[in-house]
């Protein structure tokens, strides 16, 4: 077995892409995206779609590939990731995979974690609860069934919040007991590099970023799909602040703070994702290539 697959990790806005274009360059691969964000064509500021230039310094899949009307899941990436990923395996060892998204992240590498079925009702009844009382509730539901579910998944995407919900009590057990059980291994060997840095980097990076994105043309971007604002793609940070500006709820200013702020919860959630995975090898976010790639290969057994 001689075939590799790197992969990137680490909190939004820390510079996995840049580093993915550098190690790709250097072994003359292509990278695969797991970032759930990016899949989707019509979301490209508000998901920080790597520019036009980093997307022709390599070759790069499963970045806006999709349509956010597609319904679309970690099941079909798993699949669809490892076929591409077995394709590129014929023309070089050594393959790049990067982004912030961890159970797309650990699907690929790992495959998914078996959950029992569960009553359709129950997952209509968490629906209708979020519609009446927000999503808070359900938020505060998931911290007494599952703590450690809680601190893991993205309890501000209303269908993963729902999933771990539903499984709680359909099977009246936590959610992440039925997580990493025993797998099928992969035909490749992975090496998991983290990128970091002091968390006052971390979201000072994430503040400048959004405010790029507003000057870039995120509220154009977001106000041409609020009439698709229901659909799962777009519950998620950066557009839906703006959906509640653009009804009215909040002003302008606030929805922008308020962009930053949870982006910023969505990065201490990668950070708690991340840090509890022993494999990956971390490094300073402006630590050199060299240094990464020796550290590649002095593990590469």
């Amino acid at each position: 077995m001689n075939k590799l697959l790197i992969s990137i990790v680490g909190a939004t806005g820390i510079g996995k892409t840049a580093l993915s274009i550098k190690l790709a360059n250097h072994y003359n691969c292509d990278i695969i995206s797991c970032d759930s964000r990016q899949f989707y064509k019509e979301m490209t500021i508000g998901t920080a779609v790597p520019s036009e230039e980093e997307l022709n310094a390599a070759n790069h899949h499963f970045i806006q590939n999709r349509s956010i009307t597609e319904s679309y899941n970690v099941g079909q990436f798993e699949k669809e990731a490892l076929q591409k990923i077995d394709e590129l395996f014929l023309k070089s060892p050594i393959q790049i995979m990067v982004g912030g998204s961890g159970l797309y992240l650990d699907a690929v590498l790992k495959g998914l974690d078996y959950f029992p079925k569960v009553d359709s009702s129950i997952r209509l009844d968490l629906s209708k609860k979020m519609k009446l009382e927000g999503i808070n509730s359900l938020q505060t539901l998931l911290k007494k069934y599952d703590p450690e579910a809680y601190d893991t998944i993205a309890i501000d995407n209303p269908h993963r919040l729902i999933r771990a919900l539903e499984i709680c009590i359909g099977t009246d057990q936590k959610y992440s007991s039925f997580k990493n059980k025993p797998k099928l291994k992969r035909n490749f060997k992975s090496i998991k590099i983290g990128l970091k840095a002091d968390r006052e980097i971390i979201y000072d990076r994430i503040n400048k970023r959004v405010d790029i994105m507003i000057k870039n043309g995120l509220i154009d971007e977001v106000k041409s799909l609020h009439q698709f604002k229901e659909l799962n793609a777009l519950q998620t940070v950066g557009y839906k602040e703006l959906f509640d500006y653009f009804e009215g709820k909040i002003p302008m200013k606030e929805a922008i703070e308020e962009i930053k702020k949870n982006t910023r919860r969505f990065a201490k959630r990668q950070g708690t994702w991340f840090r509890k995975d022993s494999e990956i090898i971390w490094f300073d976010f402006k630590e050199k290539l060299e240094c990464i790639v020796s550290a590649i290969e002095s593990n590469i057994v």
